[in-house]
């Protein structure tokens, strides 16, 4: 079995509220849920045009891991484009078993 999580800072632009914000990522995470996958915001709370969301990926083949992972990111871009950019990217990946 092999989970990667995927941490994604975000910078928001023209962004003038908190309420702003929560909207952009709220939509992200609740967009990312409809694909199967588990998302949160998970920090930079407090700062108005950054943020962080997380998601994971699980799967009994890396190689199909490694895809969707890479799918979900293009697909943050483009859910994203016009709002917010993505300015930097973490990947972790844990490998359980055989």
């Amino acid at each position: 079995m092999v989970t990667i999580g995927v941490l994604l800072r975000l910078r928001l632009e023209g962004v003038h509220s908190l309420k702003e914000k929560r909207a952009i990522v709220r939509s992200l995470v609740e967009r990312l849920h409809q694909r199967a996958l588990s998302a949160a915001e998970v920090g930079l709370q407090d700062r108005l045009q950054a943020a962080e969301v997380g998601f994971a990926v699980v799967s009994g083949d890396a190689a199909i891991a490694h895809r969707l992972v890479e799918e979900t990111r293009r697909f943050v871009e483009g859910e994203l484009l016009g709002r917010a950019e993505v300015i930097a990217s973490e990947l972790e990946e844990l490998t359980i078993g055989d």
